[in-house]
Order: structure tokens, then sequence, then C-alpha cells
């Protein structure tokens, strides 16, 4: 890349490393990144031509992992490298069980760059969304590395259409394929020559549809909230979102609720237990006295019989607590924006949320359809959750309407993978870098 980016880079690692004296995550990803090459060397060993995945953190990877574990279930012995930037992918996810390495990616400056690929030794490349490093496109192209990026999407606003945006418009020619979310992107990436792209949908479709077949019972969770109108949840939930929605659940005694905050420790979850009026239970705590009364299906203690809210402590349960509810609030869109709502809709129960979402796809696409709802204020929330909430039937059918439209929506993930991998017993590890592009061609022909 042109010494401006690299020198903009090179400062934003040196403010990484003064912000790691603070910030505990800032510190996390420093420490693995220095970790990074050992790991590779330690993981992948000696076995060359592993698929490299990317992503930025764990929304991301969501996307990606329908991708992943497909690549694994089909061929088992292909080495497979997760890079994660964020702390709050690598985190969560460092013990993935369906790879062979998880680390952080290294800052994208042209020596880390180098030690990383001598490292790594992919043989094809895959960046989710929105990942676009320049040192690491051009250094991938430069080695004859298959390139591709998956479930993108592209905005008018966004430094690739801009007069100024030369040096991001040079990193998206470095893809072999981009594989985008919706037309509108396809028509944009044209107006600047950028044409070897393939409209396929978003592979979180894929995933949530998955996730919900094989979602696991939590002790208890059929009689909670049995005595109730109505079961809300609320999930990724900040305190901006529920400055939102706890006082209609306080004036709302017969409903009962779920909450799934976005980040938690012990004194953020004693003060949103303390924002209700009503008993709230942790889920950890609910689980315990389930399991040391030894009972199931219906059955609860008394004093379990008088909650009527939980709190979420713990990660990995939400997805599959969804489907116990009839209705749903999507936090994060009072901040830097909306969490997952396909992860709710899949279940066929409409969606609220913030005003902060122009930049979701679903977050559109489900208002048009009647299955989302977005609110910018406590009275927009209270008049449209009374609406829903008024009849059974108007519930239902934003509920059906939020269902469909994740079934119309699926198929992303097959397009892709055969895209990729149909020409060939094995992944391409072994292409030139002049078939790849004749292929590249055909698709485009095709598309």
């Amino acid at each position: 890349m042109n010494p401006i980016y690299n020198t903009g880079i090179g400062l934003y690692g040196m403010a990484a490393k003064i912000a790691s004296w603070r910030s505990v995550k800032v510190r996390k990803m420093i420490r693995g990144q220095n970790r990074t090459l050992a790991t590779l060397r330690r993981r992948l060993g000696n076995r060359p031509g592993c698929i490299w995945f990317h992503a930025s953190s764990l929304g991301e990877f969501e996307q990606g992992r329908p991708m992943i574990e497909r690549l694994r279930r089909e061929h088992p012995d292909k080495p497979i490298l997760l890079s994660f930037f964020s702390p709050s992918g690598f985190e969560v996810r460092k013990n993935y069980p369906f790879v062979d390495a998880v680390v952080y990616l290294p800052f994208d400056t042209p020596k880390r760059v180098r030690k990383f690929l001598d490292a790594a030794r992919p043989s094809m490349a895959i960046f989710i969304k929105y990942e676009f490093w320049g040192n690491y496109l051009q250094e991938l192209r430069r080695r004859g590395i298959p390139t591709y990026i998956i479930s993108s999407i592209f905005r008018p606003g966004q430094r690739f259409f801009r007069a100024a945006g030369g040096m991001f418009r040079k990193m998206l020619r470095c893809f072999d394929r981009l594989y985008v979310q919706d037309e509108r992107s396809r028509r944009l990436l044209k107006l600047i020559g950028v044409e070897n792209v393939t409209v396929a949908g978003d592979t979180r479709f894929d995933r949530v549809t998955d996730v919900m077949r094989s979602t696991v019972d939590i002790p208890g969770f059929p009689a909670f909230g049995s005595g109730s109108r109505l079961i809300f949840i609320a999930g990724s939930s900040w305190e901006a979102d529920e400055d939102i929605y706890a006082p209609w659940l306080n004036s709302h005694p017969d409903v009962a609720f779920i909450i799934a905050p976005h980040e938690f420790n012990e004194t953020r979850l004693e003060a949103l237990r303390n924002r209700f009026n009503r008993q709230v239970v942790l889920l950890s705590e609910w689980v315990s006295e389930i399991k040391r009364h030894k009972l199931s299906g219906g059955e609860l203690p008394d004093h379990l019989k008088k909650v009527s809210g939980i709190i979420i402590d713990s990660f990995g349960k939400l997805s599959s607590l969804y489907r116990y509810a009839d209705i749903a609030y999507i936090g994060g869109g009072f901040g830097a924006g909306i969490h997952n709502l396909n992860e709710a809709a899949v279940y066929s129960i409409p969606v609220i949320f913030g005003p902060n979402h122009t930049k979701f796809k679903e977050a559109s696409d489900l208002i048009k359809c009647g299955g989302g709802f977005s609110i910018g204020s406590i009275g927009e929330f209270f008049e449209s959750i009374d609406t829903l909430t008024a009849s059974e039937k108007s519930l239902k059918q934003a509920g059906g309407a939020a269902g469909q439209y994740i079934q119309a929506n699926l198929g992303a993930t097959d397009l892709i993978y055969n895209d990729l991998f149909r020409h060939t017993s094995e992944p391409t590890d072994a292409e030139t870098e002049n078939g790849r592009r004749n292929a590249s061609i055909t698709q485009m022909q095709q598309s």
C-alpha cells in the first residue's frame, strides 16, 4: 500500500499499544497478536494449503460459520485457519472445535503481513463482510492466493465510492470474487468498474436456521411465564435500551420477560435486576434451583413460580431462549448499531429495535414485510408494542412475516460453497493464478 496508508496503520498500532495500558480488551488483542505466529507454527505445523477465514468480530464469524462447518464436514482433512481482529470474537471462539487454529490477525503492516502469510501458508483466503486490509489483500494477490469476500454489503456513502477513494477501490480489485448480499451492492460496484461480483445473499440466514434446528432445552423453561399474558425477550441489551423498555415492563406485570445484556459483570447484573418491580433471577440461579430440586418438564419449585423475569448471565444461551418468547426487542439501536435480528426472527416472532439500523439490510427488509419495527423513543416503543400485543392476531401476523422473511432468504451458503469448491474433490489449493482468473471470468458471465 502507499506510504500514507502504512503510516496510518503504524500510528493505529501505536495508539492501540498506548490504549492497552488501560483497556483490558486492547491488552488482550496486543498480547494475542504477539502469540499468533507461534500458534500458527504449533497448530498448523508443516501442513501447507490451509483455507483461511478472517472475521473482524463475533457477528462476522457467525456469517462465516456455516461455510466453515460445511467445509469441515466435507473435507475433514483440510486444515482450516480462523482469525479475528477483535477480542470480542477471539475470546469467545478461541476454542472453536471446527478449525485447526484460531488466532488474532496482526496489524496490517507489510512486515507483519509477510510473516503471517509465511507461517499460515494459505491456499485460499475468505474474508467475511467488512474486512478490507490493504497490505494483506495486495500480498495475497502478489502470491497468487485466491481471495474472496462473502456476505458483503455496500452503501453509497462508503469510502470506495468517494472521489478520493482510489486507494480503497484498489483493495476491491484484489478479490477474485466478491459475494454480496444484494443487487444494490452489485450495481454500486459496477459503477466503479468492479464486476467480478455475485449476488449470493447473506449466510446468516442459513446460520440462524441451523441454530434454531439444534437448540437445546433450558431446564424448567417450558413452565416459565405460564401464568403470564406473553413473554418478552430482549437480546444484546444495553442500558440505553433498558431505558426504553423497562418502564413498559414495570407497567405490565402480566408480561414475563427474559433479558440478555450485551456485556455483563456482577455490578451490571445487579443494577439490571434492580430496575424491575418484581421477582427477577439470574439464569444460573434458575437452572441451579431446577437441578437442585431434580425437577423437569412443567414442574417448578414454589419460589420459582413467582419469578416473572430472568436475566441471562452466561454466553451461548440467548439463541435457544428466543423460542420461548412471543415478541423480541434487539438492542444496540441506541448506540453503535443493532445486533442480530435474524436470530430472533427465525422463530417467527416480531422484532423491535432502535433507530441506528440503516447499515443493516435485514432491518429495512423486516420493516417492509411487517415483521420488524423501528422505534426512536419510549413513546414510540409503547405505541409499537401496545399495537402488536393488542390482539393475538396482530402478534401472529407480524411474527409470521418475520419467519417467512428468513425462509425466503436461505441458500447463500450453498451458492457460495458450490461456487468455490464444487469443481474439484479437494478445495482449491493448487490452482494457478491464471486458471483462477479464467474461472472468475466464466462465473461473471454466468451471473
